[in-house]
């Protein structure tokens, strides 16, 4: 196989996700991603286990493996999209926020709105019973631009004076916030109530920006394709769904099909047909759109 950068990361993320027992294996053989009252998600999450080289282990407890997998995938993509500036120039940062971060999407150009808005409603009882409170969101990963100094932007011609380009939001000297490029919601595996939780912060990203719609994607480690349908399927709210290890999904759903299921081979294809579906090597690059 011909090497390149972005096949290496691939092997090196998979490779971190083993390490740090994100995915492992129960004495048993059930993967710490499968549903074990669930019989295909079983088969199919062990056999990807076993091609990635996922080792027995005890399963993390509570949120471990998902605030691993935020950090992992927060590292892959560090590794790959600034490597990328020939297709998409920028001065690019990439942050794992987590529930914990004081940063939320009120401190990008995009939306610092939103915190006006959070101020006045916090000091309104009716409008805060009226509105909520779950406009502003705090996205697992975010890559967002800096702002550039007239020297940058005036580098090899004076574009920009004191007398134009007041309010541009590239432009730091007009005291703007940094414009968010892409919000990333990791999810180790998706149940339906966390599937919906991806879907309502896309949502509320759509509804309530001021300026250009990030992008918006979900990268998941979730192995039976009915529920990757459950977000993955439809428009109009997430551009699309990540796996983190698509190529050894479809041979794993591909063998589970012989023995009578081809349904569930048949929707797997449905999905990434659709272009609903890809794997996470295919992230960097479209971030680059």
């Amino acid at each position: 196989m011909e090497k390149s950068i972005i096949l290496d990361e691939r092997k090196n993320y998979h490779k971190s996700i083993v390490e740090n027992q994100i995915l492992n294996l129960s004495p048993n053989g059930i993967a710490s991603n499968a549903d074990s009252s669930n019989a295909p998600s079983v088969v199919i999450a062990k056999i990807v286990a076993e091609k990635l080289n996922a080792k027995v282990g005890a399963k993390l407890k509570g949120q471990t493996s998902g605030n691993l997998f935020e950090k992992v995938t927060m590292n892959f993509l560090e590794k790959t999209f600034p490597r990328l500036q020939h297709l998409r120039p920028g001065n690019w940062e990439i942050l794992n926020l987590g529930n914990q971060s004081n940063i939320k999407t009120s401190d990008f150009a995009q939306y610092e709105h939103l915190a006006y808005l959070s101020e006045i409603i916090s000091q309104n009882k009716l409008l805060a019973t009226t509105l909520g409170n779950d406009y502003i969101v705090a996205p697992d990963i975010v890559i967002y631009r800096k702002l550039y100094d007239d020297a940058e932007i005036n580098f090899e011609s004076n574009f920009v004076s004191d007398e134009i380009c007041q309010m541009a939001d590239l432009r730091k000297k007009n005291g703007g916030k940094p414009i968010l490029h892409a919000s990333i919601s990791a999810k180790w595996t998706m149940r339906s109530d966390r599937a919906q939780n991806s879907r309502t912060e896309a949502l509320n990203l759509i509804r309530n920006r001021k300026g250009r719609l990030p992008h918006i994607v979900v990268v998941t480690g979730e192995p039976l394709p009915s529920r990757l349908a459950s977000l993955a399927l439809g428009t109009g709210d997430i551009d699309c769904v990540y796996h983190f290890a698509l190529y050894e999904l479809i041979d794993a759903v591909n063998d589970y099909s012989k023995h009578g299921r081809e349904d569930i081979f048949e929707m797997l294809n449905n999905l990434i047909d659709g272009k609903r579906l890809k794997d996470i090597s295919d992230l960097s690059l479209d971030l680059c759109s």
